[in-house]
């Protein structure tokens, strides 16, 4: 039993049980930088690591125009179409 901590409201703790794992990981990853300072370099340095543990996974970066807004839906599209998860990195 893993236990999660909410980042909204951490005075009681939720259980869940992790899901089973099958022990590989393949598929397709996007990285997003959602465009504030430095971003850029936490997802070079996440994406090196990242390939050298998961050499099944093909990751793919991806950016919003501005961190103040969402982003647009045109890319938030064509994440989910071409990904199975999605790596979100913000930094300053």
């Amino acid at each position: 039993m893993a236990v999660i901590l909410d980042p909204t409201d951490e005075r009681v703790p939720l259980e869940r049980q992790l899901t089973p794992r099958t022990g590989e990981i393949t598929g397709n990853v996007a990285l997003l930088d959602i465009s504030k300072p430095r971003g850029n370099v936490l997802i070079d340095q996440l994406e090196s690591r990242l390939k050298e543990r998961l050499p099944k996974v093909t990751f793919t970066r991806y950016a919003k125009p501005t961190f103040t807004k969402p982003a647009p839906a045109d890319l938030r599209k064509e994440i989910r179409q071409n990904n199975g998860f999605v790596i979100e990195a913000l930094a300053d």
